[in-house]
């Protein structure tokens, strides 16, 4: 065990545990633990280089133009009759000098049709997501899906130390995990919550973290408006821009939660303000459940969902027109007998292609999710992330929230889910890749030099291609099961939590520069000795 313990804990001399290609198992309470042989690992892991890809299908129109339509207008019906409660008082009144009519006794906004329409007009088609390494800059709005880490529970796991709360350690290695892995191409937050940072400053510890141990874009939390502030200027001194410059130039983002049914919140509209004036991108996703805070019809959970989406979009136009902004989807269905999210369903999948064919009517970029239920990963988490994945990708999704690691409906991020996911993900993006259909990809010639019952192991065409010609999944055993129980009966979940350790230990933090590096840390020592944001705990 303490071969086992002395590789979980991240160092840079972590390498050399893998020289030898050998790796223990993750310690288990089964009577076939002591007949269990240690798989070999590569040295290094394969993986294509960074770059979100092309999609090579269209995308599926789960409904036709009239019923798109039909949701539009009920979505249009719904702001103008009944309006939104919004408690921010700075953003009802933005939203009364640009037309709506506000009753500032129970805090209702409506808006007329018109003033929806008009607004959502500025939004960009797409936008470029600026990283600190500008090789790791994304489009977001084009035809490619952008895939993110995991974020915000409050929990993680892994086979050896089974389920803790989240802490900056583990918080740390997922940043370095989501930092190696080619095809997760920005961070959705705070993969885990790091609670034993005080929340006065966790904030200011977790962003200079983001960018140090990545220099990939990443996403910030809308609590409120000093710590939107700090990660803003944060994110400035480490792209070395002035501050007019940050304005020009997106290099973070935040996601934006309605409070289902028709309820705005006070830290949410800071967010949309502060993010819109400073030109950085918002994504609005209200959190819409049939059958708990939303219409148990899947419709009516998607009018209610449209409506609140485009409110808030509209009015980060009102802040700062042209300011770049995401349409984000995340309605899914509850277990009716326990009342508990369920993800990666049938209504999920139709949700998230009823919300882009919606995303692509008004030509806003869409944010969907990779999202399951299971508790641990198994069959369940796979099938219900692959319907999930499926569902992103039909329906033309450009930002892949959750894309690797959520477990427990959000409320757990796992090392080895995030594992499962990066196996999906690049599955996914080989799927993508083009069918080439030249003379010597009809491969008339090798059929013809193979003939009738013969067998195409040994011919050129074969020999010259077999090393690339395929996909080599990562956690796929395709061992006869002879073979297979000799290796000791290896699960996925056991060769997950043997990969992501290896990937860990194959780490390497990215370079900062000296100066950069000196005054970020001045501004977060700065910022601490200030007492941080004041909380009540």
């Amino acid at each position: 065990m303490g071969a086992l313990h002395a590789v979980v804990r991240y160092s840079p001399g972590l390498k050399e545990h893998f020289v030898t290609g050998r790796f223990p198992m993750a310690a288990k309470t089964s009577r076939r633990r002591n007949r269990r042989r240690p798989l070999n690992a590569a040295v290094t892991a394969v993986q294509d280089a960074f770059g979100p890809r092309a999609r090579a299908h269209a995308t599926v129109p789960l409904l036709d133009e009239e019923s798109i339509e039909r949701i539009h207008q009920a979505s249009l019906q719904l702001l103008a009759e009944t309006g939104l409660r919004v408690l921010h008082d700075k953003a009802r009144s933005i939203m009364q000098e640009h037309g709506a009519d506000v009753d500032e006794n129970t805090q209702t906004v409506r808006f007329d049709a018109d003033l929806i329409e008009q607004h959502i007009k500025t939004i960009p088609s797409e936008f470029t997501l600026h990283a600190r390494n500008p090789e790791h800059s994304v489009v977001l709005g084009n035809d490619t899906m952008v895939n993110a880490v995991v974020a915000s529970a409050p929990n993680c796991s892994d086979l050896d130390q089974g389920r803790r709360t989240g802490n900056r350690h583990d918080y740390q290695n997922f940043l370095r995990l989501g930092q190696y892995h080619n095809i997760l191409h920005v961070f959705g937050g705070y993969p885990v919550e790091p609670v034993d940072i005080h929340a006065s400053i966790r904030h200011l510890d977790c962003i200079s973290d983001l960018l140090t141990l990545t220099d990939k874009a990443f996403c910030i939390y809308s609590l409120g408006e000093q710590r939107v502030l700090d990660a803003i200027e944060m994110t400035r001194i480490a792209h070395g821009l002035t501050p007019e410059d940050l304005k020009q130039q997106a290099c973070l983002f935040t996601v934006i939660n309605t409070n289902s049914p028709l309820q705005l919140d006070i830290p949410m509209m800071q967010g949309v303000y502060d993010m819109a004036r400073h030109g950085q991108p918002v994504v609005v996703t209200p959190f819409t459940l049939a059958g708990a805070m939303a219409p148990v019809t899947l419709a009516g959970a998607i009018t209610l969902q449209n409506a609140e989406a485009l409110a808030t979009l509209a009015f980060s136009q009102m802040v700062q027109p042209g300011a770049p902004a995401m349409y984000g989807g995340f309605t899914s269905n509850v277990d009716m007998k326990s009342g508990s999210p369920a993800f990666g369903t049938p209504e999920y999948i139709k949700a998230q292609l009823i919300s882009g064919q919606l995303a692509r009517r008004y030509n806003i970029p869409f944010r969907t999710s990779n999202v399951c239920a299971a508790n641990t990963v198994d069959a369940q988490a796979a099938y219900e992330s692959t319907i999930s994945l499926w569902g992103a990708v039909n329906s033309g999704g450009h930002l892949l929230m959750h894309g690797a690691g959520w477990l427990e409906g959000g409320l757990c991020a796992s090392f080895e889910k995030l594992v499962l996911d990066v196996d999906l993900l690049q599955m996914i993006a080989e799927m993508q890749k083009p069918v080439t259909v030249t003379d010597e990809d009809l491969a008339l010639s090798a059929i013809a030099e193979v003939g009738p019952g013969g067998h195409f192991f040994g011919v050129e065409h074969t020999q010259s291609r077999y090393k690339s010609a395929f996909y080599a999944p990562v956690l796929s055993d395709w061992r006869n099961f002879e073979s297979w129980q000799e290796a000791g009966s290896p699960t996925a979940i056991d060769k997950a939590n043997i990969e992501w350790k290896k990937r860990l230990a194959l780490y390497e933090q990215p370079p900062m520069d000296a100066g950069i590096r000196e005054e970020l840390a001045a501004f977060v020592d700065r910022r601490k000795a200030e007492g941080g944001v004041p909380t009540d705990f």
